[in-house]
């Protein structure tokens, strides 16, 4: 079969790699399309390692079709051949083919294209494991999502829209606000225009603070909003995209009661997201069957143009997913 691998000057190209033989627990799905994450650049750049066992070449999240079953993973789940799913990989998923444990797949949602679900598994998992896991967030509580168009808001925001949440959310231009409304965000704030620390602060004291933020940025700013939140927040931290380091008011902390928490979907061990993709099926695929919840695509680009697909997310053009078609 082929892959996307990664050249020494960090170029990509489309190449033969071995087949790939499935273990008893395991089951072959033949790939329709893979979607694009920021873990995959980081890959790329050889900073994010595949986990002990994937396959070298990138890809986090495919939809595709059964072709073949493991014994173990013939007993254990109802899947058959000719099911169309929808897969959460530790890596692979950049090629025709990706031996996946029988645990890590969905069925595609009845009213998802196969280009939609592929953008489903990582994205709205690290989304239900930040909000719901991780924060604990409940109906009427108040989310911060930092960076509005991101792949990962344009899941997040719907998401936590869908279960009763308020959303407040951040973005540079007024024309990327423009581009996000279909989100439905109570507040986009304009960072060019407005202190997001001053807009935290301003919604304390008007009894709308924060209980629960989903930060990929960090950097100096994160010191500065995390004094406005609910007593008792939680600042979720995913990645540090504007800067790893800022300064703190401990005191602040101690005193509102306000936890900071590193969380990345792929240190989880294997149990713990499998049980992610079962609460997935269970209590956000009816939000997705009704409607309430969709993926948002930006772009699909055949996958033998990898390279200008990640030049989108480097470039940090895209709001929505970016998707590659393998077929």
């Amino acid at each position: 079969m082929k892959a996307i691998l990664v050249n020494d000057d960090r170029s990509l190209r489309w190449d033969d790699v071995p087949n790939p033989v499935i273990k008893k627990e395991e089951v072959l799905v033949k790939i329709h399309a893979a979607a694009l994450n920021r873990a995959d650049l980081m890959q790329r750049e050889g900073d994010y390692p595949p986990p002990p066992g994937c396959p070298e070449w990138m890809g986090l999240e495919i939809s595709g079709e059964i072709t073949e079953i493991g014994e173990e993973a013939k007993e254990k789940s109802g899947w058959k051949i000719g099911d169309k799913v929808c897969a959460l990989l530790g890596g692979g998923g950049y090629a025709e083919y990706v031996a996946v444990k029988y645990d890590m797949l969905m069925p595609v949602p009845k009213n998802c294209t196969m280009i939609e679900a592929a953008a489903i598994p990582e994205a709205f998992a690290t989304a239900y494991l930040n909000l719901f896991i991780e924060g604990n967030i409940k109906p009427g509580n108040t989310l911060l999502m930092n960076a509005g168009a991101s792949g990962l808001a344009s899941v997040i925001i719907p998401m936590a829209k869908a279960f009763g949440i308020r959303v407040i959310t951040t973005v540079l231009t007024e024309e990327i606000a423009e581009s996000i409304k279909h989100l439905k965000a109570d507040r986009v704030v304009v960072t060019t225009k407005e202190d997001i620390s001053e807009v935290l602060k301003e919604e304390l004291e008007n009894g709308h603070s924060v209980d629960v933020a989903i930060d990929c940025l960090g950097g100096e700013i994160m010191g500065k909003c995390i004094h406005y939140l609910t007593h008792g927040a939680r600042w979720i931290m995913i990645a540090a995209l504007a800067g790893t380091k800022t300064e703190i008011d401990l005191k602040n902390i101690y005193v509102r009661n306000v936890r900071i928490i590193g969380s990345t979907l792929r240190s989880r061990t294997p149990e713990v997201k499998a049980q992610i993709l079962s609460d997935l099926v269970k209590n956000v695929f009816p939000k997705i069957e009704s409607g309430e919840v969709k993926p948002s695509i930006h772009a699909v680009l055949p996958i033998v143009e990898a390279e200008a697909a990640h030049d989108i997310l480097y470039q940090g053009k895209n709001v929505g997913k970016v998707v590659l078609s393998v077929l």
